[in-house]
């Protein structure tokens, strides 16, 4: 997936947004360095509506970015994109489910949760921090229990699925190892105390400094002239490491 990537995401329609919300809303992504008038209302409203101007906002807003992180110019994303639209429930879960096997697909994990791009990495490796992602999984309309049972029961979906999917034409058997399989098995696909602490360790890889708040706080300041920081950054909280907060890598805090 190097030029690619996969959503799956619910749309709202325009009369779901208030004027208040679009307000708080254009506040968040622009930091409060703007002013809005009441007439512009209707062309956010609109925006927030569509897909095809989500899809483009991400696409060229990322695609700057990396251009301007790796000094280059030009196109990043493969082709123009595709949807399809998806019914709920049962259509729902494999949807999802395809999306999460795809690093697996492409060799660049052998688990579903150790790739952090992902709607299953983040909620294992963040514990879903704030919020971000949907807990349905399509399987509210199976009265799948609370949020904990839901997503045990997707992951036992997503295994077996990787299991039986063949990955090439050549026979191979499932995407996923059969012993990571049988492994999940015998837990009842449960998130175990062990396996939170494994996703946590990527803290220790990815942050730019780790340790308690008032640690993380005396080191930002301490390189903060080198970096040419124009905002204070807050330390987060790593959940299920108790007391331990990070900050991400110095060089993105500029």
């Amino acid at each position: 997936m190097g030029n690619h990537f996969h959503l799956l995401v619910k749309m709202l329609p325009e009369d779901n947004f208030s004027d208040d919300e679009i307000m708080e809303r254009l506040k968040r992504f622009y930091g409060g360095t703007r002013d809005f008038s009441e007439q512009q209302l209707p062309f956010f409203r609109s925006k927030l509506a569509s897909f095809s101007e989500l899809v483009r906002d991400i696409k060229v807003n990322f695609a700057r970015f990396y251009n301007r992180q790796h000094h280059r110019r030009g196109y990043f994303w493969g082709d123009r994109y595709k949807s399809v639209i998806v019914d709920k429930g049962e259509t729902l879960v494999n949807c999802l489910a395809y999306i999460d096997l795809n690093p697996i697909r492409a060799g660049l994990v052998k688990r579903p949760e150790d790739y952090r791009w992902s709607a299953i990495g983040y909620h294992l490796q963040t514990d879903n921090q704030d919020g971000f992602l949907s807990t349905d999984f399509g399987l509210v309309e199976f009265n799948a229990g609370d949020e904990k049972e839901r997503i045990r029961l997707y992951r036992e979906y997503l295994y077996e699925a990787g299991a039986l999917e063949r990955a090439d034409k050549g026979g191979r058997s499932g995407v996923i190892d059969s012993n990571a399989v049988e492994s999940e098995r015998e837990k009842g696909f449960e998130i175990t105390r062990a396996d939170r602490l494994r996703y946590r360790t990527r803290y220790f890889t990815d942050s730019a400094v780790i340790g308690s708040k008032a640690f993380v706080l005396e080191n930002f300041q301490r390189f903060r002239h080198l970096l040419k920081a124009k905002k204070d950054r807050k330390p987060v909280a790593i959940k299920g490491l108790s007391g331990v907060y990070s900050l991400r890598r110095l060089g993105e805090l500029g």
